[in-house]
């Protein structure tokens, strides 16, 4: 057990509070709907003011918050994940998010800012069978495929990739988390033929695949539509890491 995973679970008695899930627990073995989260401290600022990599930043402060002995983070979705870093932005900062964005007309710089207590929980029209999977048939080849959702272990798994390849070798990126995405095929869940089976998959296929999966993961809408100073239409979406609490320090 590292120290930021040993540190959350063993504080169950400083302050907290309750979070609910976006998925409610579905996905989970012990099926929780809501997580008991505590609030940023001086301590964590330290984490702030040295965070590099956004993904490292996210699980250290998941680690460290979640005052749960049952739960593993590595295990959680992302679209939970978001939920508890919004609440540990809101709790310590307020709810307020300022940034600044480009209008797209005049080329000039404009701040604006999101409510992040305002923000809405997509639910997905497809839903999860009773193991949370999902079954889907693809357009392109007719096969039969179970797939899951991709939890943070399995992002940070694939974060990691870009470091083990030499420079000049293809980093495969797409394939490989297609194979952490497919559970079976037409009923074949070995993992080599499932990995065979995602090398010759056609282009239509995989991205039905991808696509599928953003969607059927509960989470919050973090997508937002500013006016530029111009009249103009900006799209912008909140993302997380350092960024998103440094602004303070």
């Amino acid at each position: 057990m590292d120290q930021a995973q040993q540190y959350g679970q063993i504080n169950m008695n400083l302050p907290h509070d309750v979070v609910p899930l976006p998925s409610r627990g579905v996905f989970y073995q012990n099926k929780k709907k809501s997580l008991k989260v505590g609030y940023l401290t001086a301590q964590d600022e330290n984490v702030l003011l040295s965070a590099g990599n956004n993904q490292n930043l996210v699980t250290t402060l998941l680690k460290s918050k979640i005052y749960e002995p049952d739960f593993n983070v590595n295990e959680m979705l992302d679209g939970d994940a978001e939920a508890i870093l919004i609440f540990l932005r809101n709790t310590a900062f307020g709810s307020e998010y300022n940034f600044r964005l480009k209008d797209p007309k005049t080329k000039k710089d404009f701040d604006t800012n999101v409510m992040l207590d305002e923000l809405d929980i997509l639910q997905p029209k497809i839903q999860p069978n009773n193991e949370g999977l999902f079954e889907l048939n693809l357009p392109k080849t007719g096969k039969n495929i179970v797939c899951r959702l991709l939890t943070i272990g399995d992002t940070n798994e694939l974060s990691k990739l870009q470091d083990e390849y030499p420079e000049g070798v293809t980093v495969p990126i797409v394939t490989r988390r297609l194979e952490k995405h497919i559970v079976a095929v037409d009923g074949d869940t070995n993992r080599e033929n499932i990995a065979t089976f995602v090398n010759t998959l056609p282009i239509m296929d995989s991205k039905f695949i991808r696509n599928t999966m953003t969607d059927c993961e509960p989470r919050l809408d973090l997508n937002r539509t500013v006016i530029a100073p111009s009249g103009e239409k900006v799209n912008v979406r909140i993302t997380f890491g350092a960024e998103f609490f440094r602004p303070f320090f």
